[in-house]
């Protein structure tokens, strides 16, 4: 009785990691608008003057940016299971 008790916490606690890291993860992710340009790119459109075209590379580079994150947030997730896997 005492093993599922303290089997039950546990679980408890891991689930309220899991949900906290999600938490952050998507404020993380979805947060304000970002000006994320490196200074070559913010040289070639400053003398343009054409917005659109501005914002489009910006987004562009934080899609980019992205793909990084997500992929170690991916092999994290997995590192994760295969080690609860072998605990239990």
């Amino acid at each position: 009785m005492l093993i599922k008790k303290e089997n039950s916490a546990k679980r408890q606690q891991s689930r309220l990691v899991i949900k906290t890291v999600f938490f952050f993860l998507a404020l993380f992710f979805f947060s304000l608008s970002v000006n994320a340009q490196c200074a070559m790119c913010r040289a070639a459109l400053e003398g343009e003057g054409n917005a659109t075209k501005a914002e489009a590379v910006n987004d562009g580079i934080v899609y980019l940016m992205l793909i990084p994150y997500i992929l170690v947030a991916l092999i994290g997730f997995a590192v994760y299971r295969i080690y609860r896997k072998k605990k239990a």
